[in-house]
This record gives structure tokens, C-alpha cells and sequence, in this order.
């Protein structure tokens, strides 16, 4: 059976602490905001993919972001269809709350890295034996720093982005634990959490 890959994530997230999550926004103020976070040096974006609004959302924030050279993924893609709709986007990556072969399978056929996500040393050691090696944690605030500190001794290989729960006040505490990326959504819409999160950037 041929390995799974999406190591691609090691150039599109290496040396980017955060990634910016704006659900269900709108195209507007999803421009806005993903040029906030840009602007602030996010330079990953996720917009997820739940109705036709968001689609039209992802396309318009992906075209801007393209201009910027910017990675702009689609997210909770959870089917085959949901691919479809994030390769016509224009979308960089996929990613889901889950772990689905099919679907990972589907993003890699089209082009985009998926990273899929994981709760569970079962879970890491399924996506881990396909052959992927960046994983989506979530709920990550469920989960605990603890939790990744505890993933890191059987599978050491595993690159985890935290999701979920996520904002200027715990993400530092993820980073320490060994995540590589923490995903952040309404902190970005809260002008006090900006500075801090700006430090997390430049730590």
C-alpha cells in the first residue's frame, strides 16, 4: 500500500506558531480578519467549509491571499464532496476534526495536503501507519498540554497542531508542551489578546 504523505505541512507551517480559524464569518469580515492575522504575521489561514457562504468565503479570502503569497486551507472537511468544494476554492490544504482515510486519500488526489484530525494514541498510530506525520489535535483544550507531552514518547515522528479551545492566554502553554502550530480563531477579534499574541509570534 503506498504511504500517505503530508509532509508538505513541514514548509507550510515550519517556524508559524499560530494559525488563524475564521468559521462561518462571511466573505467580509473573513477579509478583514485574515488580513488582520497577517498583518500581525499569521501568515496560515483556515476558513471551514460548512455551507455555500463559506465556500464563497474560502474562494475570496484564498484569492487575497494568494496576492500575498498566503496559505489559505479549508477546514472540517469531513467527505469526498468537501474536497471537491475546497479544490475548486483554490484551497492549499484541508483539514478535518477526524481521521478519514477516504478523505484524506481524496485531499491528497487533489493536490492538498490534509491534515486530519486526532484524539486518541489509536488515532496517531492509524494516521502515523498511513504515513502521515502532521496531525490535527482537537479538541486540544479538552486535551490538555499534558496530553501532547504523553503522544511524544511512542510517537516522536508526530507533528501536532492543537485545535480547539485556543487563544492568547493558553496557547504558549501547547507551544511549551511541543505543539508546532496552535490554531486560533476569535482571539483574533479581541483587540487586548493582539500583544500577546504578537509575543507568541515572536517567541
Amino acid at each position: 500500500m503506498t504511504a500517505l504523505r503530508n509532509d508538505a505541512f513541514d514548509e507550510l507551517l515550519a517556524g508559524r506558531p499560530l494559525m488563524a480559524i475564521f468559521r462561518g464569518l462571511g466573505v467580509e469580515r473573513s477579509l478583514e480578519l485574515a488580513r488582520r492575522a497577517w498583518d500581525l504575521g499569521i501568515d496560515a489561514v483556515e476558513l471551514p467549509i460548512q455551507s455555500d457562504d463559506d465556500v464563497e468565503a474560502l474562494a475570496a479570502v484564498v484569492a487575497a491571499g494568494r496576492a500575498e503569497g498566503r496559505a489559505v486551507g479549508a477546514g472540517t472537511v469531513v467527505t469526498t464532496r468537501h474536497v471537491e468544494l475546497a479544490a475548486s476554492a483554490g484551497a492549499a490544504f484541508t483539514v478535518s476534526p477526524g481521521f478519514d482515510p477516504d478523505v484524506v486519500r481524496a485531499s491528497i488526489a487533489a493536490g492538498l495536503p490534509p491534515l486530519p484530525g486526532v484524539a486518541t494514541a489509536s488515532e496517531v498510530q492509524a494516521a502515523m501507519a498511513l504515513g502521515l506525520t502532521w496531525l490535527k489535535a482537537f479538541p486540544a483544550s479538552l486535551l490538555g498540554p499534558a496530553w501532547f507531552r504523553a503522544m511524544a514518547g511512542p510517537f516522536p515522528g508526530a507533528r501536532f497542531v492543537a485545535t480547539g479551545g485556543m487563544d492568547a492566554t493558553n496557547a504558549g502553554a501547547y507551544l511549551d508542551a511541543g505543539v508546532r502550530t496552535v490554531a486560533v480563531g476569535s482571539a483574533l477579534e479581541d483587540p487586548e489578546q493582539l500583544p500577546a499574541l504578537a509575543r507568541l509570534l515572536g517567541r
